[in-house]
Protein backbone atom coordinates (compact mmCIF):
# COMPACT_ATOMS: atom_id res chain seq x y z
CA UNK A 1 0.00 0.00 0.00
CA UNK A 2 2.83 2.38 0.89
CA UNK A 3 4.49 1.73 -2.48
CA UNK A 4 1.20 2.40 -4.29
CA UNK A 5 0.74 5.74 -2.45
CA UNK A 6 4.33 6.72 -3.28
CA UNK A 7 3.65 5.91 -6.96
CA UNK A 8 0.46 8.02 -6.97
CA UNK A 9 2.35 10.87 -5.25
CA UNK A 10 5.11 10.74 -7.87
CA UNK A 11 2.54 10.75 -10.70
CA UNK A 12 0.83 13.79 -9.20
CA UNK A 13 4.16 15.57 -8.76
CA UNK A 14 5.19 14.88 -12.37
CA UNK A 15 1.76 15.95 -13.65
CA UNK A 16 1.78 19.18 -11.67
CA UNK A 17 5.33 20.15 -12.58
CA UNK A 18 5.03 19.29 -16.26
CA UNK A 19 1.83 21.32 -16.57
CA UNK A 20 3.72 24.38 -15.43
CA UNK A 21 6.89 24.07 -17.51
CA UNK A 22 5.63 26.23 -20.39
CA UNK A 23 5.33 29.67 -18.84
CA UNK A 24 6.35 33.12 -20.01
CA UNK A 25 10.07 33.90 -19.74
CA UNK A 26 9.41 36.80 -17.39
CA UNK A 27 9.67 40.02 -19.38
CA UNK A 28 12.10 38.95 -22.10
CA UNK A 29 9.95 40.22 -24.97
CA UNK A 30 8.18 43.07 -23.18
CA UNK A 31 7.80 46.23 -25.22
CA UNK A 32 6.35 47.69 -28.36
CA UNK A 33 7.37 46.06 -31.66
CA UNK A 34 6.99 47.32 -35.24
CA UNK A 35 7.12 44.89 -38.18
CA UNK A 36 9.94 45.43 -40.72
CA UNK A 37 9.31 42.40 -42.90
CA UNK A 38 6.50 39.87 -43.37
CA UNK A 39 5.90 36.87 -45.60
CA UNK A 40 3.40 34.06 -45.95
CA UNK A 41 3.83 30.88 -47.94
CA UNK A 42 7.23 32.11 -49.17
CA UNK A 43 5.85 35.36 -50.59
CA UNK A 44 6.99 38.68 -49.14
CA UNK A 45 4.27 41.16 -48.28
CA UNK A 46 4.70 44.78 -49.39
CA UNK A 47 5.63 47.25 -46.61
CA UNK A 48 2.32 49.06 -47.14
CA UNK A 49 0.52 45.91 -45.94
CA UNK A 50 1.99 46.16 -42.43
CA UNK A 51 3.11 49.77 -42.04
CA UNK A 52 0.41 50.56 -39.45
CA UNK A 53 0.77 47.35 -37.44
CA UNK A 54 2.08 47.22 -33.88
CA UNK A 55 2.69 44.36 -31.44
CA UNK A 56 2.81 45.18 -27.73
CA UNK A 57 3.89 42.49 -25.27
CA UNK A 58 3.58 42.87 -21.51
CA UNK A 59 4.49 39.78 -19.49
CA UNK A 60 2.11 37.12 -20.86
CA UNK A 61 -0.37 39.50 -22.51
CA UNK A 62 -0.23 40.80 -26.05
CA UNK A 63 -2.06 43.42 -28.08
CA UNK A 64 -1.74 43.42 -31.84
CA UNK A 65 -3.03 46.47 -33.70
CA UNK A 66 -3.68 46.33 -37.44
CA UNK A 67 -7.01 46.89 -39.21
CA UNK A 68 -8.52 45.86 -35.88
CA UNK A 69 -7.14 45.08 -32.43
CA UNK A 70 -6.43 41.57 -31.16
CA UNK A 71 -5.65 40.83 -27.53
CA UNK A 72 -4.75 37.64 -25.79
CA UNK A 73 -2.32 35.57 -23.83
CA UNK A 74 1.17 34.65 -24.94
CA UNK A 75 3.35 31.93 -23.45
CA UNK A 76 6.90 31.51 -24.64
CA UNK A 77 9.95 29.56 -23.68
CA UNK A 78 12.99 28.06 -25.36
CA UNK A 79 12.17 29.50 -28.77
CA UNK A 80 8.54 28.34 -28.86
CA UNK A 81 5.29 30.28 -28.40
CA UNK A 82 1.67 29.49 -27.72
CA UNK A 83 -0.68 32.34 -28.57
CA UNK A 84 -4.29 32.36 -27.39
CA UNK A 85 -6.64 34.97 -28.82
CA UNK A 86 -9.03 36.36 -26.17
CA UNK A 87 -10.49 39.49 -27.77
CA UNK A 88 -10.80 40.49 -31.42
CA UNK A 89 -10.85 38.60 -34.69
CA UNK A 90 -8.74 35.74 -33.27
CA UNK A 91 -10.90 35.24 -30.17
CA UNK A 92 -10.84 31.57 -29.20
CA UNK A 93 -8.01 30.66 -31.57
CA UNK A 94 -4.69 29.06 -30.64
CA UNK A 95 -1.59 29.64 -32.74
CA UNK A 96 1.81 28.04 -32.32
CA UNK A 97 5.04 29.75 -33.30
CA UNK A 98 8.79 29.80 -32.96
CA UNK A 99 10.71 32.96 -32.13
CA UNK A 100 14.24 34.31 -32.08
CA UNK A 101 15.36 37.46 -30.30
CA UNK A 102 18.54 39.19 -31.50
CA UNK A 103 19.22 42.49 -29.78
CA UNK A 104 16.31 44.73 -30.82
CA UNK A 105 14.96 42.38 -33.51
CA UNK A 106 12.30 39.75 -32.92
CA UNK A 107 11.59 37.12 -35.55
CA UNK A 108 8.37 35.10 -35.18
CA UNK A 109 7.24 32.31 -37.48
CA UNK A 110 3.58 31.48 -36.81
CA UNK A 111 1.78 28.28 -37.74
CA UNK A 112 -1.69 29.64 -38.45
CA UNK A 113 -3.21 26.16 -38.23
CA UNK A 114 -1.87 25.87 -34.65
CA UNK A 115 -1.34 22.12 -34.90
CA UNK A 116 2.47 22.12 -34.47
CA UNK A 117 5.43 24.43 -34.08
CA UNK A 118 7.23 25.43 -37.27
CA UNK A 119 10.56 23.64 -37.63
CA UNK A 120 12.34 26.62 -39.20
CA UNK A 121 11.78 30.27 -40.08
CA UNK A 122 11.18 29.33 -43.74
CA UNK A 123 7.67 29.72 -45.18
CA UNK A 124 8.41 28.60 -48.75
CA UNK A 125 5.76 26.10 -49.91
CA UNK A 126 4.13 26.23 -46.48
CA UNK A 127 0.88 28.23 -46.87
CA UNK A 128 -0.03 28.06 -43.16
CA UNK A 129 3.25 29.62 -42.01
CA UNK A 130 3.50 33.37 -41.52
CA UNK A 131 6.81 35.08 -40.76
CA UNK A 132 7.13 38.52 -39.22
CA UNK A 133 10.36 40.31 -38.30
CA UNK A 134 9.95 43.11 -35.78
CA UNK A 135 12.15 45.87 -34.46
CA UNK A 136 11.72 47.13 -30.89
CA UNK A 137 10.44 50.66 -30.53
CA UNK A 138 12.57 53.02 -28.47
Amino acid sequence: MKLFLMFIGMCLFVSCTSAQTFVADSTLLDGSWTPMQQEIGGKALPAAAFEKEKLVISDSSYTFSAESVDKGTLYYKNGQMDIYGKDGINNGKHFTAIYKLDSNHLKICYNLSGNSYPATFTTIQKPTLFLSVFTKDK
